[in-house]
């Protein structure tokens, strides 16, 4: 079984892989993910998917719950998302709902993720992308039950249903799955780990004692689509996502989500082969919204009353996009308009549940963006090549005659040349230069500036590809430089900065079943100027090793050894500090009983390794005492099994 399973530090001796992720062959701009729902059996964290699948993909811990993710050690803005062509934004301003939480990997199909400035379709891929296209109804009547049990008390249950015949095809996933406190290697709960430690505050920051020993979170979801053929080549495609999360703990921040609500509604018309020159033609309109109250309800900090802080965001667009075939040279040109809104008001609440003392915490703001974008594709001989341009005009409009209103023109481009040695090995290089504005946050929340200018990334990257019948290795450079980069030491200022770094990842098939494994990222990231020149967020060498072997069709084994140098370069006056270097080792076994009856059984962190990967920035408001920040330990040993029923 040729399974790509991206894993790291060549270095180190070999071991079995324990993640089961499929990718297409990698590009100088984008590497995809396949089959995320069905080898989502640790969680329905997207951030955890996508850390397995990426060698350059960091996840950004929180909670047990909702995590982030860095690529290339960019993050919030600096990257966009999309859900089938849906951007999606979080309201929380400490980042407790990313994007990329308003999903569950249960309901994905692929996961396209953009390494830089190489996407003119989407407003904000300034450093990278990620794109989620959910499961698509059949025709056929299809059908999927999973169950899943873990340590610390988790549990999960996924179903879906598709359907349909030639006219009218739909499709429904539910999900529901709740957790306890994970424990870290040495034993302790996320109440226990802020209790623990040097920076909480007790009678502050601590948890009530009622309340030490809640579960983590509570997390339900539904994703509905509904296909309609109106005619020859003309289809009709209704979407909606749901997402309801509650009471989600996040120890290392003051606050905790009281619930995290959020909506996602997509309209398409397709309609295809207009003419033998006009391929496609595709309008959509989409509609997303989110609702996150955080408030100190669990904590020590008051006894008669708590402060809630509650944030609320909107994302509305239009998008048309047509595409052509003209003597071989593949066109895309498109028209993109979105708006955005982001409000926030703080009160107190007492022990009746009598609110009062309204404030403003972020005032009314929307974020109007239009945008022409163009893309063309030709190849000559042995060489392929991509170019693209999008101009943005962004109007950023905050309610308060108190705060300045920004306009912003961006003109992002990129070439993309690809050139075949062989049918067996390539190599790739891109150019590419795109801005992003700044968001409501960085210009009028809290410590905020009226006057950031947008962030500019002017990048190149470079890579080779080798696939053969018994092995295939990718390299990729790059080289970002990041001018008038939105930057947090206590207020948020333009500086200009760089970041580079390679990744490799290979696969060596030894046999047809038995398949061996490596990976491996390294970054650094630099400011222009400064007393500490580091610059945060940016992880170390970080890679896996592994290989698995496929003993029965449709039944593998597998482990896999994740390790990770220690973060010795960063940022002390953004908070960050120094973090040890660790390795643990996963475990994992799927065995098929026929075509209809998956059984998996795994252990991530086998040997209870205690360990940190997040670092503390101080963009996140994270519980400090003095120059110290807490950092959040990752879970120690965690056993899971997961039954799919297939019909």
């Amino acid at each position: 079984m040729k399974k790509i399973i991206p894993l790291s530090l060549a270095a180190v001796a070999i071991s079995l892989s324990a993640t089961e992720v499929e990718l297409d062959p990698i590009g100088v701009e984008s590497t995809i993910i396949t089959e995320v729902a069905q080898n989502a059996q640790i969680s329905a964290d997207v951030a955890e998917a996508l850390e397995d699948g990426i060698p350059s993909i960091d996840l950004n811990r929180r909670s047990g719950i909702a995590n982030d993710v860095h690529i290339r050690g960019q993050k919030r803005d600096n990257i966009s998302v999309e859900v089938d062509g849906t951007k999606v934004h979080g309201a929380c301003p400490n980042r407790m709902d990313p994007p990329i939480s308003h999903v569950v990997s249960h309901q994905i199909e692929d996961i396209e993720v953009i390494e830089g400035p190489y996407d003119v379709e989407t407003f904000g891929t300034m450093s990278g992308g990620i794109k989620m296209t959910t499961k698509k109804p059949s025709k056929e009547l299809k059908g999927q039950v999973d169950l899943g049990l873990g340590s610390f008390g988790y549990k999960k249950a996924a179903a879906t249903l598709s359907g349909g015949n030639d006219t009218v095809r739909a499709l429904v996933t539910v999900s529901t799955e709740q957790s306890g406190q994970y424990e870290d290697g040495d034993g302790n709960t996320l109440a226990q780990q802020l209790a623990n430690n040097p920076t909480a505050v007790a009678g502050s920051h601590t948890y009530k004692t009622q309340y030490e020993n809640m579960d983590a979170y509570e997390k339900k979801s539904i994703n509905a689509k509904l296909f309609v053929n109106v005619a020859d080549n003309q289809e009709l495609r209704l979407s909606y996502t749901g997402n309801r999360s509650d009471n989600i703990l996040y120890a290392s921040t003051p606050m905790d989500a009281a619930y995290d609500d959020s909506n996602i509604y997509n309209i398409e018309y397709n309609i295809a082969n207009l003419s033998d020159t006009y391929k496609n033609i595709n309008l959509q309109y989409y509609y997303s919204d989110v609702d996150h109250p955080m408030d100190f309800k669990y904590r020590d900090r008051y006894a008669m009353m708590y402060m809630t802080n509650h944030l609320q965001t909107s994302m509305k667009g239009l998008k048309l996009k047509n595409e052509f075939d003209l003597a071989g040279t593949k066109v895309l040109f498109g028209l993109d308009g979105n708006t955005r809104m982001w409000q926030g008001e703080s009160y107190m609440t007492n022990m009746a549940g009598i609110q009062s003392s309204f404030a403003t915490t972020l005032t009314h703001t929307e974020t109007d963006n239009t945008a022409a974008f163009v893309k063309v594709e030709k190849s000559f001989g042995d060489i392929d090549l991509e170019a693209g341009a999008r101009y943005d005009s962004t109007d950023i409009t905050p309610d308060s005659l108190a705060k300045t209103k920004r306009k912003y023109n961006a003109l992002n481009a990129h070439v993309i040349g690809t050139y075949n040695l062989t049918d067996k090995n390539k190599i790739f290089l891109g150019l590419g230069k795109a801005s992003r504005v700044p968001d409501a946050r960085e210009l009028y929340y809290g410590a905020a500036n009226n006057n950031l200018e947008q962030t500019t990334n002017k990048e190149i990257d470079l890579g080779y590809e080798v696939t053969t019948d018994a092995m295939n290795f990718k390299m990729k450079t790059f080289y970002s430089k990041l001018e008038d980069y939105i930057y947090f030491t206590g207020s948020f200022a333009n500086i200009d900065a760089k970041v580079y770094g390679a990744e490799i990842s290979s696969e060596y098939y030894l046999t047809d079943s038995i398949t061996l494994h490596a990976s491996a990222a390294y970054k650094k990231g630099k400011k222009d100027s400064g007393v500490d020149t580091d610059l945060a967020d940016i992880a170390p060498l970080r890679g896996k090793i592994g290989g698995s072997y496929e003993y029965m069709a449709n039944s593998i084994v597998s482990a896999e050894i994740i390790m990770s140098d220690a973060w010795d370069n960063f940022d002390s006056s953004a908070n960050e500090q120094r973090i040890s270097g660790w390795a643990i080792t996963n475990l994992k076994a799927k065995h098929a009983f026929g075509k209809s009856v998956d059984l998996t059984v795994g252990v991530n962190n086998l040997f209870d390794k205690t360990y940190a990967q997040t670092n503390t920035y101080m963009d996140i408001t994270l519980i400090s005492a003095g120059a110290t920040t807490m950092l959040l330990n990752e879970p120690g040993r965690y056993l899971y099994t997961n039954l799919t029923y297939k019909f």
